[in-house]
């Protein structure tokens, strides 16, 4: 059973999601399975970039973000999915080595405009390095039942 639901939430909502450690060898091994670039996944390669070192891919990013997400917050929510995301941005490289630290704030809970049973969450997460380097950001929504929607 769900705990929060889009009454429990209101703009301006932030929540701390927790920190992930970024090693060499998930870094390697995702990028090998979803992102071959050489940066990715060849550390000599890497070395001549532009990087000058081996970097994670962004989705590895984004996929950690969502289990920080989930397992902090979106797990114990009444959630419906998303409609999508909006805007994404790297903004830094994420190393083997760095450890993640991600940010959920809620820009806008507004009712849905055609579905009583439900809301809309407008949210900025935001993905910080352990130095406090902003390195990944996400706009998004995400659908949330209402806790007691009116009867059809």
């Amino acid at each position: 059973m769900p705990e929060l639901y889009f009454e429990d939430f209101k703009a301006g909502d932030v929540f701390d999601l927790g920190t992930h450690a970024m090693t060499r060898e998930r870094v390697l091994s995702f990028a090998r399975e979803f992102d071959p670039q050489p940066f990715h996944t060849d550390e000599a390669a890497a070395a001549t970039s532009i990087y000058g070192g081996l970097i994670a891919s962004g989705w590895h990013t984004c996929a950690v973000f969502m289990r920080l997400f989930v397992d902090r917050l979106l797990g114990r929510c009444a959630s419906l999915g998303s409609p999508g995301v909006d805007e994404l941005r790297w903004l830094k490289p994420v190393r083997p080595g760095d450890v993640l630290r991600a940010r959920y704030t809620v820009l806008a809970a507004e009712p849905h405009p055609r579905r009583a049973d439900r809301g809309t969450l407008r949210s900025l997460a935001e993905v910080f390095n352990q130095d406090g380097a902003l390195v990944m950001t996400v706009r998004a929504a995400n659908l949330i039942a209402k806790r007691n929607p009116p009867a059809a």
